[in-house]
């Protein structure tokens, strides 16, 4: 039986998954290519960066902070009220790929994590087309 981690939480570990959230909202942040995905989000991403790595912790084999907090772990209902596209999603995946590479997350990780990554941003999509945020100025997300 190998000792080498199994699971991105064992690979990553609680600070390298808070470090890999930070590094994912200053990203989107800053990102041009991102600015539809930060519309989206209020102006301090300081709680939702908390909130992102207490969800990946137990969703990448750790403890359960995020629903010990919370009750759920139900990411599409706290989405609803948000347009989220195709283009929403791929803008999300972009911060994540950029964040890995930023923190020099491994090539097994970035292997391990590449296709329920995009599972999980697919499956909180709950649209088919572009947003209208775009047009509307009311359209933010608390975080």
């Amino acid at each position: 039986m190998s000792d080498a981690p199994q699971t991105p939480y064992q690979i990553l570990g609680e600070d390298g998954i808070r470090q890999l959230c930070h590094t994912f909202y200053d990203i989107m942040d800053t990102l041009p290519e991102a600015a539809d995905l930060r519309a989206m989000h209020g102006a301090d991403l300081s709680g939702i960066k908390d909130k992102l790595a207490d969800y990946l912790t137990g969703w990448m084999g750790g403890p359960p902070r995020y629903a010990d907090k919370y009750g759920t772990v139900c990411m599409t209902t706290p989405h609803e009220p948000y347009h989220i596209g195709p283009n929403e999603r791929d803008q999300w995946l972009l911060c994540m790929d950029k964040a890995l590479q930023q923190i020099n997350a491994s090539d097994e990780l970035v292997d391990m994590l590449k296709v329920p990554l995009f599972r999980i941003a697919d499956a909180i999509r709950n649209k088919e087309g572009p947003s209208s945020a775009a047009d509307n100025p009311n359209i933010i997300a608390a975080g």
